[in-house]
């Protein structure tokens, strides 16, 4: 994907003089920069970047001019990634299931910190120099997610014990990790894991070098600005009050940095009385709406960039492919006097859109404008 840029103050003036026929994300580092201050400034510990919820260049480039220099990866491709974009990052590997030569590639390319969740693994990892830093994942029932991470990755806690006796053994820096599952809008589930953590290292008999409390901060998707200092504020007085001595703290947030860094403007192509087909859907940028349903934060722009106002009902929106199941999940609002070649522009798209976009039939968003003047 390409990026162009634009000294235009708004999306609707560049759409009124662009008349574009594809789907266009909008780029504004200065929300990246402002939502990564909120973090840096805010979580009493370190703060990595998830990469996989948007690897595009323009965000890694834009986390590191905030400051941002460690970053969560997956895979290979993402260390390389990374490394290409700031060569002294701090690499945590954190995909508990790794392959032989996934481990050798981490080694190569200096991964600090590993998770496991299974004995396996961690067998599997003894290769690595001692005084390594490894993370046992732990995994809990705790609800207030939109879904749970739980049911793939994660170690209940008397196996986790026994993980976190296993890497002291093995001459590992021993750490805890979680995940409390996406967009979690209270603190709650940080305090239930935090408790937990401390009660699984007093059993083991292992002081916690550092407790990593994952991501799921989340972002707005209609509900209101998220309380992000409420969950800083709740997770470090959990950790005072569950540990003697505290380890240090960690998070890694994905969709919670780069969600409000982006914006997706979707152009009608016809509109019937029940439903309004547009130039991308689920095998696109709006992949994310099959989990984690509708988001309220849109806006109709009719051709000449001016709102589209008026009442407002409920139409199935369906996307552009040949296929009946490319369709938004549930009604959206929109404007009764919607027309076609009007636009509608989502606010805060940029988690997993753009790394989800499958090209599927030849559609799919994949021009980038970015706002250099303004928002």
């Amino acid at each position: 994907m390409g990026i162009e840029q634009t000294l235009l103050p708004t999306p609707e003036r560049w759409l009124a003089r662009s008349c574009p026929d594809d789907p266009v994300f909008f780029f504004c580092p200065v929300r990246l920069q402002q939502v990564a201050r909120r973090f840096r400034e805010g979580f009493p510990g370190l703060v990595t970047y998830a990469v996989k919820a948007n690897p595009a260049p323009e965000v890694l480039d834009g986390l590191v001019a905030a400051g941002v220099r460690a970053f969560d990866v997956a895979s290979p491709a993402e260390m390389a990634l990374v490394r290409r974009h700031c060569p002294d990052a701090v690499l945590h590997y954190h995909n508990p299931v790794r392959s032989e030569a996934e481990i050798e590639a981490g080694i190569e390319q200096g991964c600090v910190s590993w998770s496991v969740d299974r004995m396996r693994e961690l067998d599997k990892l003894a290769r690595l120099p001692r005084g390594t830093e490894v993370a046992v994942r732990l995994k809990l029932p705790v609800t207030g997610a939109a879904y749970d991470f739980g049911a793939k990755f994660g170690a209940e806690p008397g196996l986790a014990v026994a993980l976190l006796r296993r890497v002291a053994e093995m001459g590992f820096t021993p750490s805890l990790t979680f995940h409390p599952g996406t967009q979690c809008r209270t603190a709650a589930p940080w305090a239930r894991y935090i408790h937990t953590a401390a009660e699984i290292a007093r059993e083991a008999g292992v002081a916690l070098c550092r407790l990593n409390v994952g991501g799921g901060f989340p972002s707005d998707r209609g509900e209101g600005r998220p309380e992000l200092e409420t969950i800083f504020d709740t997770i470090s007085g959990a950790a005072r009050a569950a540990f003697e001595s505290p380890p240090q703290l960690v998070c890694e947030p994905g969709r919670g940095l780069c969600a409000e860094a982006l914006m997706l403007a979707l152009r009608v192509k016809t509109v019937e009385e029940e439903a309004v087909f547009v130039n991308d859907g689920i095998y696109g940028g709006m992949a994310e709406w099959r989990d984690l349903g509708p988001m309220g934060r849109l806006r109709v722009v009719r051709p000449d960039g001016l709102p589209r106002g008026g009442a407002l009902r409920a139409r199935i929106v369906f996307g552009p492919t040949c296929d009946s199941l490319d369709r938004l999940p549930e009604p959206v609002v929109l404007p009764e006097a919607i027309r076609e070649d009007d636009y509608i522009v989502f606010e805060g798209m940029g988690a997993y859109s753009r790394a989800l976009v499958t090209g599927f039939n030849g559609y799919g968003a994949r021009r980038i404008v970015r706002m250099t003047a303004g928002c």
